[in-house]
């Protein structure tokens, strides 16, 4: 039987470590969620680098997580993915942002690794990187912005 695993990115932890930010309730919902229905939550060693450049590991509930080291088989299809961004880079349209080359590689591992379902981030301009792939390269799993509302991402009755 395979588990269900959600890849939290960067920008959910600065969220969700922060009850003064105007997501912290969506990003509480989800990790509830997620810990009531037994969907396993993961960051990459790529997300944990991002996070200690303003941020203290400790600070961290890694505990509650999965730690996914960036390997080979991530490598080679973040390759595959940055060529996609970078031939279409003119049509992504992104704010004041080059294309961030650990966007890729978070999707990359997403994909590669079997049981990823969910990549959950706060980053608009991610999704517009992902919605490209989602063209091109058919990704295996399933964005969810955090603005989005955890009951709406899974269809459930928030009380």
């Amino acid at each position: 039987m395979t588990h269900k695993i959600a890849l939290l990115d960067t920008s959910f932890f600065l969220r969700f470590l922060n009850d003064k930010d105007p997501l912290f309730k969506n990003a509480e919902k989800f990790f509830r969620h997620f810990i009531d229905n037994k969907i396993a939550m993961a960051i990459s060693t790529i997300s944990i680098a991002e996070y200690c450049v303003g941020g203290d590991i400790q600070e961290l509930p890694l505990k509650n997580l999965k730690v996914i080291p960036f390997n080979v088989s991530h490598a080679k299809r973040t390759g595959e993915f940055a060529k996609i961004a970078f031939i279409n880079r003119g049509s992504l349209q992104l704010s004041q942002r080059n294309i961030i080359p650990n966007d890729t590689k978070l999707f990359a591992q997403a994909d590669v690794e079997v049981n990823v379902e969910y990549y959950l981030t706060s980053d608009k301009e991610s999704e517009k990187l992902f919605q490209l792939l989602k063209i091109h390269a058919k990704p295996s799993f399933q964005f969810i912005n955090l603005e989005t509302p955890c009951s709406e991402a899974f269809g459930i009755l928030d009380f």
